[in-house]
């Protein structure tokens, strides 16, 4: 009778929760579809426009590890509510912007705002629904996510249809305001944590940790227009400070990153593991369209189609593999989801070279699910030892690494399809010139996914992660 109530309790929690992720999502994929109109709006160049995207997904990155903390110091359900406010209030400010500085410093807002309700859902799942289930919390979790991705385009593509780029802004604020509500009223109180304070949230390791991570950003997306610095420097300066914050954390009484945790092998494998699988699926995105366009010779309309297979079938494949991840176990489940990984980027890099368009969508047919089974299972094995203390933190590190391994692929894996093309420019070189690119490209990637397979049974064969020290 007690597990039947609790599964009835967990559904409008559930809800909840994934109308926050939701959200996140559409913040970022909603905003670029208006580039175009907000490059003809305020007069500005393609590559300041294109802070408007990369102003929030910066902000998400450098602030998601610190908004999980926020949630182990004062409460889940309570930072979660903050971030929905700061989400909707930006979104606003977003939708009057006056000038395109203000349309900026908005989005940034923002993206504080997405931080937490992409990582303070996650915690307030493990809080709350126990083990048993959390796969299938992580799956659905997963699904609103790429639900949010999928459809954010066409949305922001209706509502210029129908009026202007404001519009969108005012969208994101509606659909906060409506997750504040389910959160407020469907998310149960948690008690707050005690002894808390501000003085424990590390700031000289995140003032460090924000420094690393904008310059590695900056040095991933090709510099910072303005500032003669090469991405060589950058790269330089980012490893510095990595190196620094962590000499400051293991030096700090409440560490926002905890030494011990990375040092644990199940959890230090996790975080390695979604670095390696996010830069290898970044491939899709940064090299898919340029084979579509310049080897099979499709046009805008199609590629975009074909594109959105991947989101779409993620939508469908996040919720099984939850379940199948409460079924047969994290262990199993991530094993198996990233030896269908490689396979799915094996048959990428062939198939589509033999079969066109067929091949590419079957090929993803096969990657997208093995994604979201990782995804599941891997979030399930982190979370599965963590305290209440700690599980917000660990949200926030789940969701910093994938971003790294992101930003990581975005770079790597063009860079590496610029350097096989050999002629610089895509639409400079033949049909098959592209498609052997593109094969190396994705034959690498499946080289990533073969690392993960290694990491995977090498964090798997220790006892799950027991905590046996203060973590702060």
């Amino acid at each position: 009778m007690a597990n039947s109530a609790k599964v009835q309790t967990s559904l409008p929690v559930l809800l909840a929760l994934s109308a926050a992720t939701l959200t996140a999502s559409l913040g970022i994929s909603v905003a670029s579809v208006l580039l175009p109109t907000l490059a003809h709006s305020f007069s500005a160049t393609v590559s300041n426009v294109q802070w408007v995207v990369l102003g929030y997904l910066m902000s998400v990155t450098i602030t998601i590890v610190s908004a999980g903390r926020l949630g182990d110091l004062f409460g889940h359900r309570r930072v979660l509510i903050w971030g929905l406010v700061i989400f909707s209030t930006a979104s606003i400010a977003s939708a009057m912007a006056p000038s395109f500085g203000v349309l900026i410093a908005s989005r940034v807002a923002q993206g504080f705002g997405g931080a937490i309700m992409i990582a303070l859902p996650i915690s307030l799942a493990r809080d709350l629904m126990g083990t048993s289930r959390l796969g299938a919390a992580m799956g659905l979790l997963g699904t609103t996510s790429a639900t949010g991705t999928a459809l954010g385009p066409s949305l922001g593509g209706a509502l210029l249809a129908w009026g202007d780029w404001r519009m969108a802004f005012w969208l994101l604020a509606g659909i906060a305001a409506a997750a504040f509500i389910l959160t407020v009223t469907l998310v149960p109180q948690t008690a707050r944590p005690q002894g808390t304070s501000w003085r424990k949230m590390d700031l000289p390791g995140t003032l460090v940790l924000a420094v690393a991570l904008v310059t590695y950003g900056a040095a991933t997306s090709g510099g910072v227009s303005g500032i003669p610095v090469s991405s060589e420097v950058l790269f330089g300066i980012a490893l510095i400070t990595f190196i620094l914050f962590g000499f400051i954390e293991t030096r700090m009484a409440s560490p926002l990153v905890p030494m011990a945790l990375l040092r644990d092998r199940r959890t230090g494998a996790g975080f390695a593991m979604n670095v390696l699988i996010a830069t290898a699926m970044m491939a899709t995105l940064v090299v898919g369209p340029f084979f579509l366009a310049f080897s099979l010779g499709l046009n805008d309309a199609l590629i975009g189609l074909v594109m959105a297979v991947g989101p779409a079938v993620a939508a469908l494949s996040g919720v099984p593999a939850g379940w199948l991840t409460d079924r047969f176990g994290a262990q199993r489940v991530m094993i198996m989801g990233v030896m269908q990984t490689l396979l799915g980027l094996l048959c990428l890099a062939f198939l589509p070279r033999y079969f066109g368009v067929a091949g590419y969508v079957a090929a993803l047919f096969v990657l997208t699910p093995a994604f979201q089974m990782f995804l599941a299972a891997n979030n399930t094995a982190v979370l599965a030892g963590a305290t209440k203390d700690e599980s917000g933190r660990l949200s926030g590190l789940l969701g910093l690494s994938r971003n790294i391994g992101l930003m990581t692929g975005a770079s790597a894996m063009s860079s590496l399809f610029v350097i096989v093309l050999g002629t610089g420019e895509a639409d400079q070189a033949s049909a098959e010139e592209v498609a052997n690119a593109f094969s190396i490209t994705f034959s690498a990637a499946s080289a990533l996914a073969l690392m993960t397979l290694g990491l995977a049974i090498y964090g798997f064969s220790s006892a799950p992660r027991q905590v046996t020290e203060t973590l702060g």
